[in-house]
Formats: structure tokens, sequence, C-alpha cells
């Protein structure tokens, strides 16, 4: 997609994510998204793009780091309870407890029994947050192995992105049979009447994002509340020079230094 076109799609869209976060926050919903795929296929791009100009008080992202030895020790859906929405709030997962269908069998951090566990006990875990009168919606983004091999060749020769390109990344690109296979289980066994997967293809970064920014539009219930957006019209600003205070010079205070003294 060309750049143009997609910053004016997305200026569009940005005015219905914030009409959404006013829903959602006036009705005290709840909506927890759920973004899963390999690496490099563009989930925290994807996240970024939707935070870009919402309010962080009501959009969270949960992006957790590798259980604890104590997390070990819970059920597994434990650690990502605490991180659900409350009433009024919207938490965006860059991973979630999916990592247990397809990451944690393939690179050997669960047995056989525990992966098998989570897939029985996921439909029944997620029905109930449904009934609990969450919204659920989960994509799987997905990128091709051309594609996917491009990124990881730029992360490994950018300074700037060579954080993003970790062991597992690497010994996950030997293993692309073995997560495809284990994804496919995972949709088969994991997408339901209420909570199905969606597929988004990840291979044009623009056109991904704005098409998950439209899947979720179209999945929550949202209002226009003009009240909520009608411009405001501000009173003059009272004058400083009228009050009996005295403000620093700006050299006076403890400034850092002018990098761009030229500019």
């Amino acid at each position: 997609m060309k750049k143009k076109r997609f910053k004016k799609e997305l200026e569009d869209l940005e005015f219905e994510l914030a009409k959404l976060q006013e829903t959602v926050s006036r009705k005290g919903l709840k909506l927890a998204i759920v973004f899963e795929g390999r690496d490099a296929a563009g989930k925290g791009g994807a996240i970024k793009t939707i935070m870009r100009r919402m309010n962080a008080r009501i959009w969270r992202i949960a992006a957790l780091p590798k259980p604890s030895d104590r997390e070990r020790t819970q059920w597994y859906f434990e650690r990502y309870v605490a991180h659900l929405p409350a009433g009024g709030e919207i938490v965006l997962f860059d991973r979630s407890w999916y990592n247990r269908a397809v990451i944690e069998p393939v690179m050997g951090f669960c047995s056989p029994e525990e992966h098998e566990t989570f897939m029985r006990e996921v439909p029944m875990f997620e029905k109930m947050l449904i009934d609990s009168g969450l919204i659920l919606i989960k994509f799987w983004i997905h990128v091709s192995p051309e594609e996917q091999e491009a990124r990881f060749q730029d992360r490994a020769t950018d300074p700037r992105k060579r954080w993003k390109l970790s062991p597992i990344d690497l010994k996950a690109r030997d293993l692309w049979i073995e997560f495809t296979r284990y994804r496919d289980k995972m949709f088969e066994r994991t997408s339901t009447q209420d909570a199905p997967w969606l597929v988004v293809d990840g291979n044009d970064k623009e056109k991904a994002r704005l098409n998950i920014i439209r899947a979720i539009l179209d999945r929550v219930p949202y209002e226009f509340n003009k009240d909520a957006f009608d411009p405001i019209t501000l009173p003059p600003r009272p004058k400083i020079e009228d009050s009996d205070y005295k403000e620093p010079a700006l050299d006076a205070l403890n400034c850092v230094k002018d990098y761009y003294p030229d500019s």
C-alpha cells in the first residue's frame, strides 16, 4: 500500500477508534484483543499503530515476559487473568495465553500433557470470559516464509532493530513446519463460535494494520456521542502579566543543553 493512502486511511480510522474509545469508557465495556503470529509477523507494529492517538488510561498493552519460578507453579491462565480489562478498559495482548498452543510445545517449554490440558481448557476459559461480559477478539497475523526472512535480515543488519532478533526467533526460523503444524491444531481446536480466530495477511504491513483496525470496529458495538466530539470554545486565557507572579527566565532554570542551536 502507498504510504500516502495509508496515512489518509489511518486518519479516518483513528476517528472511529476515538468513537469506540469513548463508548467503551462511557458504557464500561471490557475489550480484550489478542495478537498472535510468527516472529516478525507485525504484532507490535499493529499495536503501536492502534495506540498512536489513543488514551493510555483506557488502552493498555500486555506484553508479558517469560514466567517467573513462582508463576510456573500457578494455574496456567492465572498470570494472564491479572491483565484482563476492567469496565471501561481495552487491553491489547502482544502474545497471550496462546504461547502454550504453539511456541511452548515447539520449543520444548511445556510437556505434551500440559499442551493437551491447555487445548482442552482454553475454549472453556474463553467462554467464561465472554459470559462475564468481556468482548474477546483474536487475531493471527500471517506472514510468508519469504517475507519473514526479509524482516529477519533487516533486523540482523539494522542496529536500531537488533534487539528484536532473539535466540528464540532464530531457532523458530528453523522450525517453520513444526510451528505450522501446531498453529493448524490451534485453529482447529480453539476457533469457536464465541471466539473465532481472525487471520490477517501480514505481508503488507500497512494494509494489515488497517484491516485489523477495521475488523475491530466491525466487531465492537460503538456509537457517535456528538457531545463528546463537538469543538470546544476556550475562554480567554488569563494574562500572566495581570498577576503578581514573576516567572523566572528560562536560562535561569536547569535547562538541558541545546544540541541543535543552528536549527
